[in-house]
């Protein structure tokens, strides 16, 4: 399970650069098409909200793959 958890972080770190260029990229297709002030807005939040979350995606692949996550803490809660 712990190889399949750094496997699985390599394409966190991957697909984080790889989601921010798309973005940009039709951002700026989508702006290009109708350049009006709406579209650039929409598109300007669009950009300010997911870059940071895809930077979250390769920070956690980063750590996935470094082994962070191979040995989980226990619940301290007993049932």
């Amino acid at each position: 399970m712990n190889s399949l958890k750094r496997g699985l972080g390599i394409v966190w770190m991957m697909l984080g650069p790889v989601t921010i260029f798309y973005l940009l990229k039709t951002a700026a297709a989508e702006i290009a098409r109708k350049p009006h002030i709406d579209t650039k807005i929409q598109w300007a939040v669009f950009v300010v909200i997911f870059i940071p979350i895809a930077i979250g995606m390769v920070i956690f692949g980063y750590y996935a793959f470094k082994g962070e996550y191979d040995q989980l803490p226990e619940s301290s809660k007993e049932i």
